[in-house]
């Protein structure tokens, strides 16, 4: 009886846990079961979000996009044909990364760098968005407001040579700008020496032979010719300006006056040694004028033989030729030569009949456009930079 009782107790107790261990086991399934009918309603809602809210913007719900560096370039202020210029010198500008552009259009609008003189930039260094034109960008601009003076003298500068915006600050730029003041240099002159010279910062090398080279000039210090001289002399290669000494003195000028007429017309050593052969040999056989003729006029080796100094020469020999006379009397070649276009017409041409002067203008043009024997085929040999 005892354990019967017993054996009933404990079946109540069995009955009892697996009621309960049911009942737990329903509720653990359901709660779960609605948790993650939760969850995936959530997942579902954010998904949605996340499909819908990164493409729309504040204004309307428009659809954002990320802009091109076309659009970019247009927002900068660039007009399509500036654009198309741009993209023609640097043709991987149209993939350009946009961020990047943006920010550094953004480095060129306070010095007042405009779409015009950013046409230029790009067409003188098609790869001058690829540089690092941030670095030391600050000391950079308030180093050349120093020596230049102005924000706008800084922007012709840039224009002219864009990479004064890359080269080292205190390895390239500031030892050659302290050197040219060491020489005597102005304000003044360091504007000038770079809006004329452009490449004047990195190519400046001086030893004691230039010095010499300087003083063979005879230009002094307080002259205004002697930042250009210096200027010249001191991008041009030693071996380069022995080269182009030793050609004029194939042709009978002494050494001294070599280095006077450089004094007087520093830009001589800058034409190359073909072009003063080529000149001084014209001068000499077809105008009849002695080798010592170019020490007062320098023009005779600076102008463009093809399109000035052979047409104008055949022309006024036609002119005489004809029995004609220009319209002023005892003009010299030389004076002939220096005229304007329009001045040299009306004294040679213009001034006789119509059916006259449309024959020598008609000659004129012809002897214009004969071209130079094969020039076409002529190949270059590129020493590298002509200073």
């Amino acid at each position: 009886m005892h354990s019967t009782g017993k054996r009933n107790v404990l079946a109540f107790i069995r009955i009892a846990c697996f009621k309960n261990h049911l009942s737990a086991t329903i509720t653990t399934r359901c709660s779960t079961l609605c948790l993650n009918e939760e969850a995936e309603q959530r997942i579902d809602a954010s998904d949605h979000q996340t499909i819908v809210s990164p493409r729309r913007v504040a204004d309307g719900g428009k659809a954002r996009r990320t802009l091109s560096p076309l659009e970019i370039l247009r927002n900068w202020g660039c007009k399509d044909d500036e654009i198309s210029k741009l993209f023609t010198s640097r043709p991987a500008l149209q993939r350009a990364n946009v961020s990047q552009l943006q920010f550094k259009l953004s480095l060129l609008t306070p010095l007042g760098i405009a779409s015009s003189d950013l046409v230029k930039i790009v067409s003188c260094r098609p790869k001058f968005f690829n540089s690092r034109i941030h670095l030391v960008l600050d000391e950079r601009i308030n180093y050349f407001m120093e020596v230049l003076g102005s924000k706008e003298v800084l922007r012709k500068a840039i224009i002219r040579n864009p990479s004064i915006m890359l080269y080292d600050l205190d390895e390239k730029i500031k030892p050659a700008i302290d050197f040219y003041k060491g020489l005597g240099f102005s304000q003044q002159d360091l504007v000038a020496m770079l809006i004329s010279r452009p490449t004047v910062i990195p190519r400046t090398s001086f030893n004691k032979g230039k010095l010499e080279y300087i003083q063979k000039t005879g230009v002094t210090r307080d002259s205004k010719m002697f930042k250009y001289v210096a200027a010249i002399i001191g991008v041009t290669r030693m071996e380069t300006i022995q080269e182009k000494v030793a050609n004029l003195e194939k042709f009978g000028l002494s050494e001294e006056e070599i280095w006077g007429l450089c004094g007087k017309c520093p830009i001589l050593l800058t034409l190359s040694v073909e072009k003063v052969q080529r000149n001084m040999t014209f001068v000499i056989t077809s105008m009849k004028l002695a080798a010592h003729s170019v020490l007062k006029h320098p023009f005779l080796l600076l102008a463009n033989l093809e399109t000035q100094i052979r047409p104008r020469v055949d022309l006024v020999k036609r002119v005489f030729e004809m029995g004609l006379k220009p319209l002023v009397e005892d003009v010299s070649i030389a004076t002939a030569l220096r005229m304007s276009e329009k001045r040299f017409l009306k004294v040679y041409v213009m001034c006789h009949q119509e059916d006259v002067a449309a024959e020598l203008i008609e000659f004129y043009e012809k002897a214009k456009n004969v071209k130079r024997l094969a020039v076409e085929s002529k190949k270059y040999v590129r020493k590298g930079f002509p200073f």
